[in-house]
């Protein structure tokens, strides 16, 4: 081989010297009996002692290696021996899982047969190999802690997909899940697992029992006299649900936990290991010793300073060792039970991995004198045993077993050569690297070490209104002080234990992302960069399926690593060019979104599709970014996209198809990524057949599209750019500065940030309400499980929600509102932008607000206030842009903006943004209603007027105040705070848009007849169904659909409250167009709900006396106090011409009656003689019976409404003439004919012809066009 390392050129084979008398004295060799005392002291006989130099052979590099066989075949075992049956187990001496027959259910299978994914609800594997007699262990590494049974069952057990390993009577198994064992029947046993946990299954055939171990820790025997004899074989056997996945250890590799007198399932390689731990006793011999030339003597040297130096004497000596020692460094159990162990013990002695430079030269020696394939086999094992070492390692009190392995990682990665091999071919294509920056949380705090750490506990067990803790000191008791104070220095000592690994894992990428490391090829971050856009590929391109993502919680550790190291390198760069952005500064600038020099997959853009925008924006990107787009390319894109989903479905199915016939082990694809750290390519199926069909026929072979990743064949001049080539940055626009921001690389890797956090990390922040809300039960109830809660809540709070952890969420906030802005600079192209940088910005303001309180508060942050501000104006312009089309990404905004209006301090935030923008936005939001969703523009401009509305200043409904109230962060539970600025705003628009008046109006209208008549419908519906003899469920859904209209109904109404009290001339001047046409529908609609609402026994009575579950919001007072504050406005609280058109519009509808007015008040109808009397008892609905919600003023004016409409409908009553049915509308039969068309002289009321034109020009009766409206006198009769 060629030695890369040294720049000579020596074969591992030919270190021999010639036996050429001239040719022993090679420059730099010692003297004969120097170097036969070298070599005796080197390779010492077998019992380690060291005969006197008259009884032991002559040694030279010419007899040296006959010496070394020599001494390794002294005390070989026989390997002959391995390979015969060992008595009392029968099968393959290799043991994996039996992919061929000994499984049921769906499965999915590591490369090694020993890594196993549940694909269905409870499938089931077996091993290929049984026990009759003796004592037999193996492990089971947990890489989930779901349901999973695990242990023994014999051949004849039968599974399915209802019963697995324990459910049969010959199958014993352990469920930690669950912490039962299982055998036909159950009962409690051992402790629950976590994932990371490491399982040992025994089995003693002697005296008929089964136990089982938690992480070396034994749980006592489980099960005894099982059934032994003839026939009765007990094969290791595994039961687990979907998503579960195990990796399991019959011994291929060193027992984590080895059991005395028990036997691992497969033999060590017991020759093998022999050898190899007899040649690195060898290397530690050559390690140790010195040759003094001048003095002609052997000296002793420490370890930590031995360095090759190029002598001649020692390289030759350890060619001879690693002749022999190489190949067996390809084995699996020897890499990591001698090579992995004697690189841990240089590291023991504590200090930075520089101090130990030994494991740098043992590298440079593995390069210098192995093959390169087994250097690259070596160094892959050594990789995956370290992760494997670090990820199931149990959790104690000083984090000890995790610091060493993370130690010997880096050590390993500040090797350049090793490095870059192993981004190249490992970290991301073999192993799921990202666990090396993962931090498991304990699951049992006792073995963590966590009670003397934090002894004493602590919850917050006080909460405001808004469901925030109280930071009040006064409210607390002095005991109670003491105790939180103690809790949090306890978290403090936990929090910088917990910083030494985490500083460890940032080192690893600090080396990963390396950029200065030339030699051999490309830095070592441009390969990690390609590697790692392959790894958001495949996490993007597969959110469905949870067996190929990367696990969430991973995924935060890695967003808050790759953080830091990004930091440190970005301001790195900033200290080295003055001109350069410093971090706190950072943003992604648009180029990347539209110039193709980054891949977003197929991750949905603003504007739609890639290929659409292309198309569409091709002259604007030549026009702004000197962009050019290839013709060739836009022919390609034809509607073959829209069916992009079902080719690749199809061609995914046709691989298992293909595979069928080979007996049910089916290829997967190759880029699936297992959790137990392997790469998963079989598929087992019981019913592969019918789950697997294609959805076309693979007969004929098929054009598939098929995206390509060129993302690693990328170089760094075409990601840094060199020589006028801007690389990354290429199509700068206009708007963008010209000052460089930092590495172009940087950048690459902040948009992955951003996508990574899109991707998962913002669901997994919020699942820490869950321990919270389960420490919260629990006060005074359990306390030993406070207690325990409270030590892993303050586990969570310092790995991922610390103030450090806020800071990197509140950072990346910021990125994405300077991307923002900075990318809505650029006009149109801002459509290239991806959905997810608007995405993140909701996401990480939601959870810096709603998931770090109460342990951290927002309001801390430094530039808060102006961060809200800038995310206020970004969601004020872009909730109606048109240049973002996806429907889910302007719902998204939509329902931001929603939230945002619900708090104080995030309202006046909107407050703040520039005029223009404040008046825009409610331009927008004042847009008509139709061919748009409308509910959360509605519910934004009510939430702007709830606390200014007749009775409208309660945060929850007074029926509700008695039931169990919800969570109180909701924004719909906030306190009213409305925006007297915003409303100001809004009367402006109205009054001074004339056309924008009544479109929104009608619209509104339009709405809230359609939401009234849709609840009355179904509380029909609900009431009938009630009514019925036979017991009756109603459709839970049908009633949240009823809930939700009746909402609608009563947000539709408090718009209308807020037009007419900010704009009542729209309604009352009637110079306006449209008003009188928009009174009389108000009139029109406002006498429905109170009919329908205050009718004596009525549908709405019954139904809101069932308090269904669902219904809960329904009741009279929302409703009505909603209807009253109009009718106020209306008829008291405007001047005397407006209260006049308004009385008269009211009375002339057909439906007014004056008892639903009566109503509000508590008056109701006087009897009939003959009725029977109503009952004494009964409670009606009266305004005055909320004297804590509605003011006496509001009252008194409400008084004024209905002695007013008394005395008007009493004087209308007496003048008003009876008419013929001739002179009544021949529309609505409710009023007399008053309109006559232009040109064909039918006739109408004013009130149904107006209503009709706002939507058809045509004539009710002969369909012509009308032209003009006249109105009609009848002439006088004779």
């Amino acid at each position: 081989m060629t030695s890369r390392a040294s720049g000579t050129s020596i074969s591992r084979k030919n270190y021999r010297l010639s036996t050429e008398p001239e040719k022993s004295k090679v420059a730099g060799i010692v003297n004969s009996k120097l170097l036969n005392d070298y070599l005796h002291r080197i390779f010492p006989i077998a019992d380690g002692t060291q005969p006197t130099a008259a009884y032991r052979n002559h040694l030279s590099f010419q007899n040296l290696q006959e010496h070394v066989e020599q001494l390794l075949a002294e005390d070989a075992v026989s390997e002959d021996g391995q390979d015969q049956g060992v008595e009392g187990r029968l099968g393959p001496s290799t043991v994996v899982l039996d992919h061929t027959s000994g499984f049921e259910g769906l499965l999915l299978v590591d490369d090694d047969l020993l890594g196993v994914i549940g694909h269905s609800n409870f499938g089931s594997i077996r091993a290929t190999t049984c026990v009759y007699k003796g004592k037999w262990i193996y492990e089971v590494l947990i890489s989930s802690q779901g349901l999973m049974q695990i242990g023994w069952c014999t051949l004849n057990c039968r599974f399915n997909q209802e019963e697995g390993v324990g459910d049969t009577p010959d199958s014993y198994a352990y469920d930690g899940n669950r912490v039962r064992k299982w055998n036909v029947t159950t009962t409690n046993y051992g402790k629950s697992w976590a994932a990371g946990d490491i399982v040992s299954c025994l089995i003693d055939l002697d005296e008929g029992s089964i136990s089982f171990c938690l992480n070396g820790v034994s749980l006592g025997t489980a099960f005894d006299n099982i059934s032994r004899g003839s026939g009765m074989a007990y094969f290791p056997a595994i039961s687990l649900s979907f998503k579960e996945s195990v990796a399991f250890n019959f011994g291929s590799r060193p027992l984590r936990y080895p059991v005395e007198g028990y036997r691992p399932l497969q033999d060590k390689p017991a020759a093998d290991l022999a050898k190899a731990q007899k040649l690195l006793g060898y290397l530690k011999n050559v390690i140790h010793t010195g040759i003094d030339v001048t003095e002609g003597k052997l000296v002793e040297r420490e370890a930590s300073t031995w360095q090759l130096q190029g002598e001649p004497t020692v390289l030759i000596t350890l060619a001879h060792i690693f002749n022999s020692f190489a190949p067996l460094m390809c084995k699996v159990y020897l890499v990591e039970d001698v090579l992995m162990n004697f690189l841990l013990s240089i590291l023991e002695g504590g200090g930075s991995v520089e101090a130990h430079p030994l494991v740098q030269q043992l590298l440079d020696l593995m390069w210098l004198l192995m093959e390169d394939y087994e250097v690259h086999e070596c160094l892959k094992q050594l990789l995956m045993s370290l992760l494997r070492a670090y990820r199931f390692s149990p959790i104690v009190p000083d984090l000890g077993l995790q610091i060493h392995y993370l130690r010997l990682t880096i050590a390993v990665l500040k090797h350049e050569k090793s490095r870059k091999y192993l981004l190249h071919n490992v970290l991301f294509d073999v192993l799921r690297s990202v666990v090396f920056f993962y931090i498991k949380s304990p699951l049992r705090v006792e073995e963590a070490g966590l009670q003397e750490l934090i002894p004493t506990t602590w919850w917050p067990n006080r909460f405001n209104k808004e469901g925030k803790e109280s930071k009040e000191i006064k409210d607390e008791t002095s005991e109670e002080r003491l105790r939180r104070r103690a809790y949090e220095r306890g978290c403090q000592r936990l929090k910088k234990r917990i910083e030494v690994v985490e500083e460890l894992q940032v080192q690893i990428l600090k080396l990963l992302l390396n950029n200065k490391d030339h030699g051999g090829g490309g830095a070592s971050r441009y390969i990690f960069l390609n590697k790692f856009r392959k790894f958001l590929q495949e996490n993007a391109s597969n959110r469905g399926n949870l067996t190929v993502l990367c696990p969430p919680e991973y995924m935060v550790c890695f967003l808050h690593r790759l953080i830091s190291a990004l930091k440190h390198y970005w301001d790195e760069y900033n200290m080295k060019n003055s001109l350069a952005m410093s971090s706190e500064d950072a943003y992604v600038p648009p180029q990347l979104f539209y110039n193709g020099k980054v891949d977003y997959f197929d991750l949905q853009r603003l504007g739609g599709l890639l290929s659409h925008l292309k198309k569409t924006l091709k002259d604007e990107l030549a026009s702004k970014a000197n962009i050019l787009i290839d013709p060739a390319e836009l022919q390609a894109v034809t509607m073959d996209d829209l069916d992009e989903d079902e080719e690749s479905a199809v061609s995914a199915a046709q691989r298992p198809a293909a595979a069928l016939a080979i007996g049910g082990a089916l290829a997967r694809p190759s880029w699936l990524s297992s959790p137990t750290l392997g790469r998963a390519n079989r598929f087992l199926s019981t019913a592969a057949v019918s789950l697997m069909t294609p959805r076309r026929s693979p007969g004929a072979l098929e054009k598939v599209k098929v995206r390509m990743l060129n993302m690693e064949q990328r170089t760094e001049e075409d990601i840094e750019g060199s020589h006028g080539n801007e690389g990354l940055l290429l199509g700068r626009p206009a708007e963008e500065p010209e000052q460089p921001i930092t590495e172009n690389s940087l950048l690459e890797i902040l948009d992955g940030i951003v996508m990574m956090y899109n991707l998962s990390v913002h669901q997994q922040l919020g699942k820490r309400s869950d321990i919270h809300d389960e420490l919260v039960k629990s006060q005074k109830v359990f306390s030993e499980k406070l207690n325990h809660l409270s030590r892993r809540l303050a586990w969570i709070n310092v790995t991922i929600y610390s103030k450090e952890k806020m800071q990197d969420i509140y950072w990346l906030l910021r990125v994405c509102i300077r991307t923002i802005e900075h990318g809505d600079r650029i006009g149109s192209l801002f459509a290239f932008m991806p959905e997810f940088y608007l995405s993140v910005a909701m996401n990480s303001y939601s959870a810096l607000k709603n998931y770090f309180s109460p342990v951290n508060s927002m309001e801390e942050l430094p530039g808060y206030e102006e961060t809200l501000t800038r995310l206020a104006a970004i969601l004020a312009k872009h909730f109606a842009d048109s240049r973002i089309v996806g429907t889910d990404i302007r719902d998204s905004l939509m329902q931001a903006l929603a939230s945002y209006v619900c708090y104080p301090h995030s309202l006046r935030a909107v407050e703040r943004i520039p005029e223009l923008q404040r008046i825009s936005m409610m331009k927008n939001l004042l847009a008509p209603y139709e061919q748009r969703p409308w509910a959360q523009t509605n519910w934004i401009l009510v939430r702007l007027w709830r606390g200014c509305g007749f009775g409208y200043r309660y945060t929850r409904l007074p029926h509700l105040l008695k039931t169990k109230p919800e969570d109180a962060n909701l924004p719909s539970l906030q306190k009213p705070c409305p925006s007297t600025l915003l409303q100001r705003h809004m009367a402006d628009l109205l009054r001074s848009d004339r056309e924008m008046a009544p479109s929104f109006l009608n619209s509104v209208l339009n709405q809230l007849n359609w939401a009234f008549s849709e609840f009355i419908g179904m509380i029909q519906e609900i009431q009938q169904a009630a009514e019925r003899l036979e017991r009756n469920f109603v459709d839970s859904r049908q009633l949240k659909v009823c809930a939700t209209c009746f909402d609608l109904s009563v947000s539709l109404l408090r718009v209308l409250e807020m037009t007419v009290t900010l704009a009542p001339e729209i309604f009352l001047d009637w110079s306006r167009p449209s008003s009188e046409l928009l009174l009389r529908r108000l009139a029109q609609l406002l006498n429905q709900v109170l009919n329908r609402v205050t009718a004596e026994r009525n549908l709405f009575d019954r139904v809101v006396n069932l308090r269904l579950p669902g219904l809960e919001s329904v009741d009279h007072y929302p409703i009505l106090v909603a209807v009253t504050g109009i009718l106020v406005r209306l008829l008291v609280d405007t001047d005397f011409q407006g209260a006049e058109r308004a009385t008269a519009v009211l009375l002339a509808d057909p439906c007014f009656q004056l008892r639903s007015i009566q109503y509000l008040l508590g008056n109701t109808e006087p009897l009939i003689l003959g009725m029977a009397s109503a009952s004494a008892d009964k409670k009606h609905f009266s305004l005055q019976s909320y004297t804590d919600y509605i003011s006496q003023e509001e009252l008194a004016k409400v008084e004024q409404m209905l002695g007013h409409l008394s005395e008007e409908s009493k004087q209308a009553a007496a003048s008003t003439l009876p008419t013929s049915e001739e002179d009544l509308c021949p529309i609505c039969y409710a009023h007399p004919i008053s309109a006559v068309f232009k040109p064909c002289s039918h006739k109408s009321c004013k009130a149904c012809i107006n209503q009709h034109l706002m939507n058809n020009k045509d004539c009710f009766f002969c369909k012509a066009t009308i032209t003009g409206v006249d109105d009609y006198m009848k002439p006088a009769t004779s």
